[in-house]
């Protein structure tokens, strides 16, 4: 029997060396892989999914928002597609921002076509990744927004049929029926627009562009609107409005600029000077206005934004005073669409929000 004859498996320092090392190496591995395996996780990188502008937007998408929504006066005049697209949508949709399918681009809408108009509406009414509820626009009623849908879907290939205005209920007078006034109407509808001049349309209180209008009388005022002109839709987008009511609301307008009564006569263009718009009960408070929208971009600095507070970023933009940035708020600059989204915010709105940011950056 030879008791000298070496049976171990570890024959050199070195095979001793290496299995030392995949002693504590091998456990090592085996642990992490399994901790990896049980969490679930998931590492996102080049590749995926994780940068896209979908996604990009819908992380920096705020948790809560503040919305201003004007307070009801009387029944409700539904917009047409096409206005509640040029007022709401077409910042995006105009430009493909954030990913949104660009009007007419029947390629992109190919696919969300396919989901069906209640889909959409849905998605619209509800918001849907980087597309808050409604567009951004509170106030905008669901059967608005389905038009809005309707309008950019048949623009881009589709057949889709504008929803109708929902039948009142038993017992309850229509819009149509109820007598309203145009200074109701205008602070429903027509002031979108001509309360900003925005597309052009004449701001209410401008007495030389309504002293132009007014020259051919109501009755010339009227038909003009009937048809539509200029960048204005037919009947000023609002497809639900009476004539009697469109008159009324054109009337509202001309007294408030010209200082005149305009019934079916022209105006007389020597009319006194216009009345003194009416002031505001209280400053509007640009704490709130902020809140409300501004601070979904301000307060990151998403897509160029100078950051609340930023005193460097808001530098050369002070130069421009607190009546230059308001015009460029109310115009849209860069890839801030018009009013910084919120279509229901009044000059005095915007004009609080930019004093309370310019101030916290001074």
């Amino acid at each position: 029997m030879s008791s000298d004859k070496n049976n171990s498996l570890i024959k050199t320092p070195r095979q001793l060396i290496i299995l030392i090392v995949l002693a504590f190496v091998v456990p090592v591995i085996l642990i992490i892989l399994l901790a990896s395996f049980f969490a679930g996780q998931r590492t996102e990188g080049a590749g995926t999914d994780a940068m896209t502008p979908e996604a990009i937007a819908e992380r920096l998408r705020p948790v809560g928002t503040v919305v201003l929504v004007s307070a009801p006066s009387g029944p409700r005049v539904l917009q047409s597609g096409e206005a509640v697209y040029k007022l709401s949508c077409s910042a995006c949709h105009a430009t493909g921002a954030a990913g949104a399918p660009k009007i007419g681009d029947a390629a992109a809408w190919a696919p969300r076509l396919k989901q069906g108009p209640d889909t959409l509406f849905k998605h619209a009414v509800e918001g849907f990744k980087g597309m808050p509820p409604k567009g951004g626009n509170a106030d905008l009623d669901p059967v608005e927004v389905a038009r809005a849908v309707v309008y950019m879907a048949n623009q881009s290939g589709a057949k889709f049929k504008e929803p109708a205005a929902p039948a009142a209920a038993p017992g309850t007078a229509t819009a149509s029926a109820t007598a309203r006034s145009g200074e109701q109407i205008v602070k429903q509808t027509c002031g979108n627009c001509h309360n900003t001049g925005v597309g052009g349309a004449p701001r209410i209180g401008d007495r030389d562009a309504w002293t132009k209008r007014a020259s051919g009388g109501l009755d010339a005022a009227v038909a003009s609107a009937i048809k539509g002109h200029g960048k204005m839709p037919a009947r000023g987008g609002m497809a639900d409005l009476t004539d009697a009511e469109l008159r009324s609301a054109i009337q509202y307008m001309f007294t408030q600029s010209t200082a005149a009564s305009v019934t079916t006569a022209a105006v007389d263009a020597k009319a006194g000077p216009a009345p003194a718009a009416a002031t505001a009960t209280s400053k509007p408070d640009g704490a709130k206005v902020y809140a409300s929208g501004c601070n979904a971009c301000h307060a990151t600095g998403v897509a160029g934004a100078p950051k609340f507070g930023d005193k460097a970023a808001w530098a050369p933009r002070l130069k421009a005073g607190i009546d230059g940035l308001l015009a460029s708020v109310i115009k849209g600059k860069g890839a801030m669409p018009p009013k910084g989204g919120q279509a229901a915010a009044s000059d005095a709105d915007l004009r609080a929000a930019i004093e309370y940011m310019t101030a916290a950056a001074k």
